[in-house]
C-alpha cells in the first residue's frame, strides 16, 4: 500500500470516526425529545425543548460539514501522479509534509509525520500550482519543496 493511500485511509476513517459520533449525539436528541413529557413548569419545559431543537440543528450543519468533506476526499484521484501541487498531492518540504486533501492534522505514517490539509488553508493555497524545488514563504519561514506525488 502506498504512502498516499495510507493517508486516504485514515481521512477516510477520520470521517467515518465523525460519522459515528454526529449520528450517535442526533439519535440522542431525537431520544430526548421523545422522552420529554409536557410537565406542570410549562415555560421550562419550552425552553428544554428549544435548547434541544437547537442542538438538533447544530449537529445536522456537522452532519453536512461531513459529508462535504467525504464528497471532497472523493475527488482524489489515488491513481494520478503529480508534477505541480493539487487535490490529492503527497508533497515533502524542507519543512513539513502535507496531504492536500481535507483537514484532519497530523497523520503518522512509517513514523513519518504528514499533515492532511484542506486545499483551502493558507499553507495549501501557498501550494498549489508549485513543483519540486519551488520556494514557499509562510509566516517568515522559507522551505522549499523536495517531493509531490
Amino acid at each position: 500500500m502506498t504512502i498516499k493511500q495510507k493517508l486516504y485511509n485514515q481521512c477516510l476513517q477520520f470521517i467515518d470516526n465523525r460519522l459515528t459520533t454526529v449520528n450517535r449525539t442526533i439519535s440522542d436528541i431525537q431520544n430526548s425529545l421523545q422522552s420529554e413529557t409536557k410537565s406542570s413548569a410549562g415555560d421550562k419545559h419550552e425552553t428544554g425543548r428549544a435548547m434541544v431543537q437547537l442542538e438538533r440543528e447544530k449537529a445536522g450543519h456537522q452532519l453536512a460539514e461531513i459529508e462535504k468533506q467525504k464528497q471532497i476526499l472523493q475527488k482524489v484521484n489515488m491513481d494520478s501522479k503529480h508534477h505541480k501541487v493539487a487535490l490529492g498531492s503527497v508533497v515533502r518540504t524542507t519543512q513539513a509534509n502535507y496531504f492536500i486533501s481535507i483537514s484532519v492534522g497530523e497523520i503518522i505514517i512509517d513514523n513519518t509525520s504528514y499533515f492532511a490539509i484542506s486545499a483551502a488553508t493558507p499553507i495549501a493555497q501557498l501550494l498549489l500550482s508549485k513543483s519540486v524545488d519551488d520556494a514557499i514563504v509562510f509566516r517568515d519561514n522559507k522551505f522549499k519543496i523536495k517531493d509531490v506525488f
